[in-house]
């Protein structure tokens, strides 16, 4: 058997994938920049320059937030503050009516589900946020889990935490490369290479293009979600 030393035996059970891990916003979720526009509110009740920032705020999609404010503000109580003010911000965004689902996404968990592959939603906000955009789309039922980084220990992007948490809590897969991984951004990638996954899929809806994703592990990159049924089958 060949094997590649980062992905492991090129045969086997990846080849039959059971449980698919899907990212949200930018991946299943179109929230046109919401992301960065309540950063930018966030940073200026903090009396900070947003534009000075949103370079690193960009370059990290898909990770944690928390995380992100860490980085940028450094002390543990400001990257609190600066946490509670984007997820505020953010669901006002949301209660505004300006998220929506990525064309044919619903269409594409349902179809998963009727393949016999179990569907779990992963994103970097906060449980409270995670809601609020699941509430707006009606999609509180869609899936039978849904992960955000506090469920896993509260390590989010690009640590595995939550690829394995959905495999360790719907135990509907036997091994690791039987899960599917797909999102927009290099986290995401990552995340998924981390966790042994045996498909690590990257979509060009959200915020990095094709490179990005493939230099990050992706093992192959899809036009958006809606491809994906079609690409498992």
């Amino acid at each position: 058997m060949v094997s590649d030393p980062k992905r492991g035996p090129k045969s086997g059970p990846k080849n039959d994938i059971r449980l698919v891990v899907l990212d949200m916003a930018g991946t299943t979720v179109a929230d046109g920049g919401l992301v960065e526009r309540a950063f930018a509110a966030a940073a200026r009740r903090l009396g900070d320059d947003p534009d000075a920032m949103l370079g690193y705020v960009r370059a990290t999609m898909g990770e944690s937030k928390i995380s992100v404010f860490r980085h940028l503000f450094g002390e543990e109580m400001k990257a609190q503050e600066a946490n509670r003010a984007f997820e505020e911000a953010y669901a006002e965004l949301v209660d505004g009516g300006l998220v929506a689902p990525i064309p044919g996404a619903r269409e594409a968990i349902e179809q998963l589900g009727s393949q016999g592959r179990t569907v779990v939603l992963t994103t970097g906000f906060a449980r409270t946020t995670q809601d609020a955009i699941l509430a707006a789309l009606g999609w509180q039922d869609l899936v039978p889990l849904t992960l955000c980084p506090a469920d896993a220990g509260g390590r989010g992007r690009p640590y595995p935490d939550m690829v394995l948490g959905a495999f360790l809590r719907t135990a509907a897969a036997d091994d690791v490369r039987q899960i599917a991984v797909v999102g927009d951004t290099s986290y995401d990638m990552l995340s998924g290479v981390r966790a042994g996954a045996g498909v690590v899929a990257g979509v060009l809806t959200g915020a990095h293009d094709e490179d990005a994703l493939r230099a990050s592990g992706a093992t192959q990159v899809l036009g958006s979600v809606a491809e994906l049924p079609g690409a498992l089958a």
